[in-house]
Parts: structure tokens; C-alpha cells; sequence
């Protein structure tokens, strides 16, 4: 199998970190720093081993950057592994899935591996363990195996077939390898302590039957390893040195290095003769596993099985929702793998569990779209105002910046003329306290153009507005001398002659609540879906917004970050989806 990838150091582009002024400084870090600096390891070797069985979502971000960003950092290797050992919930598509979002985070991978290349290693290693007395084949069913292995409080129990002699544990096993049994009717297991505090440690299974195809393998094994027993001796044949992985694995820690230390693949090079031959370079070394925090957000769900319900119960339109924290969802959402980076690089590294506010992803986001978003102007809510000072037949392109705070962007040319759609919300009949937008008499400066006065509301015979006629004031244009008079608001326009209609989709976090798996409030989780997550309205662009490629994202004065959705923006039929909106909206729980 091959590589996929030259066999180069991990490299992730310049811009993946430019908020990034010193060096990283947490506990994993400084334990590779130690680790160099002793000897102990010439380079660092890490890996990112996600289950084909789904698509990522922002929880592995925090996983991806810091695998591939250490391994950057200390101009080591990073190893993109897919953990395929469950077939049946497996799929070609996840593993392309997983591949792109990689990518698309900004990081590459020195080899790709799976831990079926490893099926026959992981045989011969079963065969070990059997013969050295430590493993042995049980007919207990699952239930039973349950029943035996005790609790969190009280020990198990040795299974009656726990004493079976090694001739007869290698029969039976290689009779299951060579499909005799059906599924479930027996189970390879370690022996090792039943009374073990560490429940991790009583006997646990190594291998069961499952006569199904494998994507990879085929037909060509009805026994399939279990993922402690294979995730560790994969690491140990690749010669990762560092194995990074979050809290919940540390009871899994001792039994993984029970595995590497039994089978001792350095000592047992016979073991993994198979992968020489099959052109797979292999040096094994025992990984060293470190644990940390799991990324976890508020209003957010990262449970592989809750996001497979809000697809199939059609609470959301697929995996790619942009609604959906999948890695997929976000992109199409218009989040961008620098944001997501700076969220990971500010969350930091830790040992300690915590919740970090949505509001902090936002931000992250905002600050990389500030920097890196052109903007345009776009009506979401239109109400048409008419120039009636101006000829009917006025037209004219005005030069506008594509950004305030960046010349590189240079500028574009905006059409205006005598008919224009507003934001129905920049206009009321009977002003708030403190509105200064558009009232009856009342002046505001339009965007670009000069001050403005509303002097005719227009309405239908059931009273409802259609219409503002108004006055642009000459003297306040560009260059004229009351350019510089004062009005207190600024509102943003489109022609209304020029502009291109787009659907847009307003989305929002999927969830109104910040915990909504928390069942506290004695509702279900699925009772906290938003129903105003997604709202979808035609609007009005300016030309220079609407003929632009999928994902190219923009500001929309005055109302948010935006971007052409990437499956289905079309020349001439623009799509765009809100990725956030300029400030958090959510400082106050919903409904207040």
C-alpha cells in the first residue's frame, strides 16, 4: 500500500498560525522538549488516528492541530491512521472525508496508514500472547462477559474457560481465524487480574468473530481485533513516540502498555516480517501516551450517534449542514481553518476539564474574517427608497474599498443610482429612543454617496409600507463642500436597477441552550434544537458580490461574515450563507 504522501516532515503552511509570536508552552510540549534534549528521542514521531465510522467534527480539531502541530513545531512526523476495525459501521466515504478535512485545516501527513495493514501482525501477536500463556479463548456470550467482569466497586470473576491450556487455546483460535464459529460464540481474551481496581484490566477482549467485508480486506478475515488491543500495537509499529490522546483514555493507558510490553515487537521481529514485505518501512518502538482536555464548546454536541440522529430524523440536511460543528458543516458555514486554529491555539493545553464558551469560537472566527473578508453590501429585508431629486435615468459607479483597513484589497466599482433597496429595519415611522437611522424628515448619511432625507412614506391600501421618497442632498457628496456635515447614522444600499437577487441563509447555533445534553431541565436533547438556527430570505446584492466562486467569503456591511455556499452557489443563482454575525448576539440566554 502506498504512502500517499512523500515521506517528508509534516509542514503546515506559514499562514496556520500568524497570531502566533512565541513559542507554544504547555506540559506536552515541554515533555518533548525534555524528551529531545535528553536523547531519548532523535525526532518526534506523532500520529492522528481517527475511526472511519463518521465524519470529524470541531472536537478532533483540538486533536488535529496539536498532533500535526507538534510535529511541525519539532520538525518531526505526523501519521494520518485510520482506526478501521469495525466493519459494518465503516465507510470508503468517511475515510475521503477525514482526508480532505485534514487538509483543508492546513496539514499533511508523512504516511497514511490504517490499522487493517496490520491484521496479520495483529494475528501473530494473538498467536504470541497465547503461547507465552497470557491470552486465551472464551465461549462466554457478551452478556455473560458482562456479568462476569464486575463493576466499578466489586471484582469480577474468572470465566470458566479461563485455565484452557495453550494447545487448545491455538486450535480453537485458529479456528476461528479460519472461520469455523459463528459470530459472538467465542472471544480471544488477555488474562491478566479479574480483581483488578482497573476494569479495564479484567481480561479484556483482544479479538470476536464477524463474519463481515471488510472495506479493505474483503472477505479475507471473519476475526477482527478490538481497538485497545490494535490502536496501541499500531502506534508501536510506526514508532510513534509520542501517542497523544484525551482524558477518557487514561484508564486505558495501563492495558495499552500491558499489549506493547507483552508482545514486545522490537525483541519479535518475525512479528511484523509481514509489513517489510508488503513495502510498509517499520521500526517499532514503545510510544510513550499522554493525555489532555477534550475540546468542549457550550451549545454544542459532539456524540458520533447523536449527530448520525439529527441527520437521519432530518432535524438538519445532511452531514454538511452548515447548522452541524462537523468539520464539513463548519467549512460550508464559512468558518476558517486559521479561526479554527487560533480557537485551539487560545484554548491551550491542559489536563483539566472544562466548557468553553461558543462565544469564544465566534470571536475567533470574526477576528480571522476581519482581516481576510473583502466586503461588499447586501439587502436582506428590502424596502425600496427613491431619490427623487435625481433623473430617472441617473447612473453612475462610485470606487468603494473592498477593505477599510487594508489597501492591498484595492477597491471596486459600485453602481448608484435613483432607485435603491435599504434594510426595511433602517427605517422607522415612529423612532425608538436612540434610533438614528432613517425617520419621517429625518437625515442619515447613505453609505458612500451623501446625507439623505426621508420626505414621503408610501404605503398599500392596507397600510403597509412599500415605499420611501427622499432627497440626496448634493452638497454632502464627495469632494463638495458639506461633504464633512454631520448626521449621527450611516446606512448601507444597493441599486436597486443593478441588483442581483441570492438566496441567503441566515444560520445560528443549532441549540438554544448551552448544555442541551444535559437533560437537567428534564427535557430531551432534541427538545433544545433552535428552530431559528436556519431562516432563509431573498436578498439583494451588489453586482461585485454575486458572480464570485463558492466559498469566497465576504463582510456584508453592517450585517455579517458571509459565504458563497460551496454546493450550491451557481453563476447567475447566488447562494450565500451566513458564517457569523458582527458582534455576539447571544450575551443574554434566548428569549430574554
Amino acid at each position: 500500500m502506498s504512502t500517499d504522501r512523500p515521506a517528508t516532515p509534516t509542514a503546515i503552511p506559514h499562514q496556520a498560525v500568524p497570531h502566533q509570536a512565541a513559542p507554544h508552552q504547555d506540559f506536552i510540549r515541554q515533555i518533548v522538549r525534555d524528551d529531545l534534549a535528553s536523547g531519548k528521542h532523535a525526532a518526534i514521531h506523532t500520529r492522528f488516528p481517527p475511526e472511519p465510522n463518521g465524519y470529524l467534527h470541531i472536537g478532533h480539531a483540538k486533536a488535529i492541530c496539536l498532533s500535526f502541530g507538534i510535529a511541525a513545531e519539532f520538525s518531526g512526523w505526523c501519521n494520518l491512521r485510520l482506526d478501521d476495525t469495525n466493519p459494518g459501521k465503516e465507510d470508503p466515504e468517511f475515510v475521503e472525508g477525514i482526508k480532505d478535512d485534514v487538509r483543508w485545516l492546513g496539514f499533511d501527513w508523512h504516511e497514511l496508514r490504517h490499522a487493517s495493514d496490520y491484521f496479520e501482525v495483529f494475528y501473530r501477536c494473538a498467536l504470541k500472547l497465547i503461547e507465552d500463556g497470557v491470552a486465551y479463548v472464551d465461549d462466554l456470550d457478551a452478556e455473560q462477559m458482562r456479568e462476569y467482569r464486575g463493576t466499578l466497586t466489586q471484582g469480577g470473576r474468572n470465566s470458566p474457560y479461563r485455565e484452557r491450556g495453550v494447545a487448545e487455546n491455538l486450535d480453537l483460535f485458529r479456528r476461528m481465524r479460519a472461520g469455523e464459529f459463528a459470530d459472538g460464540s467465542r472471544t480471544l481474551r488477555a488474562k491478566i487480574d479479574m480483581a483488578a481496581g482497573n476494569i479495564n484490566m479484567r481480561d479484556p477482549a483482544i479479538y470476536r468473530i464477524r463474519t463481515i467485508a471488510h472495506q479493505n480486506t474483503g472477505d479475507a478475515w471473519p476475526i477482527y481485533p478490538m481497538y485497545d488491543y490494535a490502536h496501541c500495537l499500531s502506534d508501536a509499529l510506526e514508532g510513534i513516540t509520542h501517542s497523544l490522546c484525551t482524558l477518557e483514555f487514561e484508564d486505558h493507558r495501563p492495558l495499552y502498555d500491558w499489549f506493547v510490553d507483552r508482545v514486545d515487537l522490537p525483541s519479535h521481529p518475525e512479528l511484523w516480517q509481514p509489513l517489510l514485505d508488503a513495502g510498509l518501512p517499520t521500526v517499532p518502538a514503545k510510544p510513550r501516551q499522554i493525555e489532555f482536555s477534550r475540546l468542549n464548546l457550550s451549545y454544542c454536541i459532539t456524540s458520533k450517534r447523536k449527530l448520525a440522529q439529527l441527520v437521519n430524523e432530518n432535524f438538519v440536511d445532511g452531514w454538511d449542514d452548515p447548522r452541524m460543528n462537523t468539520l464539513r458543516g463548519l467549512r460550508r458555514r464559512g468558518f476558517t481553518p486559521a479561526g479554527l486554529r487560533l480557537l485551539i491555539d487560545r484554548v491551550g493545553v491542559s489536563k483539566q476539564n472544562s466548557v468553553i464558551d461558543y462565544a469564544v469560537l465566534e470571536g475567533c472566527i470574526r477576528e480571522d474574517l476581519d482581516a481576510t473578508a473583502a466586503r461588499r453590501m447586501a439587502v436582506l429585508d428590502p424596502l425600496k427608497l427613491v431619490l427623487t431629486n435625481l433623473p430617472e435615468d441617473h447612473e453612475e459607479n462610485l470606487a468603494f474599498a473592498n477593505h477599510p483597513k487594508d489597501d492591498s484589497f484595492g477597491t471596486r466599482a459600485v453602481p448608484f443610482a435613483r432607485e435603491l433597496w435599504i434594510e426595511r429595519e433602517d427605517f422607522a415611522e415612529v423612532p425608538p429612543k436612540g434610533f438614528h437611522r432613517l425617520k419621517p424628515d429625518g437625515e442619515v448619511r447613505l453609505r458612500g454617496v451623501g446625507i439623505i432625507k426621508c420626505e414621503q412614506i408610501i404605503k398599500d391600501a392596507d397600510g403597509n409600507l412599500i415605499e420611501l421618497h427622499g432627497t440626496l442632498d448634493p452638497e454632502t457628496r464627495h469632494g463638495m463642500p458639506g461633504a464633512d456635515r454631520k448626521v449621527k447614522g450611516t446606512i448601507h444600499w444597493v441599486s436597486a436597477k443593478h441588483a442581483i437577487a441570492a438566496e441567503v441563509r441566515l444560520y445560528d447555533r443549532l441549540f438554544n441552550v448551552a448544555a442541551p445534553d444535559s437533560e437537567e431541565d428534564g427535557k430531551s436533547w432534541l427538545d433544545h434544537v433552535n428552530p431559528l438556527a436556519k431562516r432563509v430570505v431573498q436578498a439583494w446584492l451588489e453586482p461585485a458580490a454575486a458572480n464570485v466562486d463558492p466559498e469566497q467569503r465576504f463582510q456584508f456591511e453592517r450585517l455579517g461574515y458571509f459565504v458563497a455556499d460551496r454546493a450550491d452557489h451557481r453563476p447567475g443563482s447566488p447562494v450565500f450563507n451566513r458564517t457569523v454575525t458582527l458582534r455576539d448576539a447571544w450575551t443574554k440566554p434566548a428569549g430574554q
